[in-house]
């Protein structure tokens, strides 16, 4: 459905037989209250491992935050057989094939929209989506049905969408923090927001 994301693929897949190179799968369960949604697998991050945000920066962050908050358990180590779960969460992409440097088109946005789409219909207990950067929130408002100009992107924004609330963050990158838009104390509100709104 997207050549040039699987052209891509096919040239890692040469490259480095022993990693992942398909499209990334949600990762937590169809029954979790909180869905978290980032722009798409990294190359040497979930990509390689086939679980997202897993093995590179981003992943930390994330999952060290929702692990602080109850939405994890075990140690996470950064592979898929370190035995850290989630809790009560799942965590997917808007886009499921790693693109050339980290930046998928338009189109191909568009294209992977019915998959996200299905995710969040596959989760009847959902309450709360965070949404990990303005493409990640773009898609899943557009699949929520919230207009764009009623719901705009803004680092701990929230949206609502019937049952559903939708929750906004930078993206938890390398870039996002070295440069100080993102502070793991600003991500942390946002996460621990997401918290009190579910426990009430």
């Amino acid at each position: 459905m997207c050549p040039r994301l699987a052209a891509f693929r096919h040239h890692w897949r040469a490259a480095e037989p022993g990693w992942f190179n398909a499209p990334v799968p949600t990762f937590g369960v169809s029954d979790a209250r909180l869905l978290v949604v980032g722009l798409a697998p990294g190359l040497r991050g979930a990509n390689r491992t086939g679980r997202p945000f897993t093995g590179d920066y981003a992943g930390e962050l994330l999952y060290t935050t929702l692990s602080r908050f109850g939405f994890a358990a075990g140690k996470y180590e950064a592979r898929t057989d370190d035995g850290f779960t989630l809790v009560d969460a799942a965590v997917s992409n808007a886009v499921r094939c790693v693109p050339p440097e980290n930046k998928p088109t338009p189109a191909e946005i568009r294209t992977c929209r019915p998959f996200l789409e299905a995710t969040i219909a596959g989760m009847p207990r959902l309450r709360a989506i965070l949404a990990l950067g303005k493409i990640a929130h773009d898609s899943v408002a557009a699949v929520l049905g919230l207009k764009a100009a009623a719901a705009k992107f803004a680092h701990g924004a929230r949206h609502e969408a019937g049952a559903v609330k939708l929750f906004d963050s930078y993206h938890c990158s390398r870039l996002n923090t070295n440069t100080g838009r993102l502070t793991e104390a600003m991500f942390a509100d946002v996460v621990g927001g997401i918290r009190r709104h579910l426990d009430t």
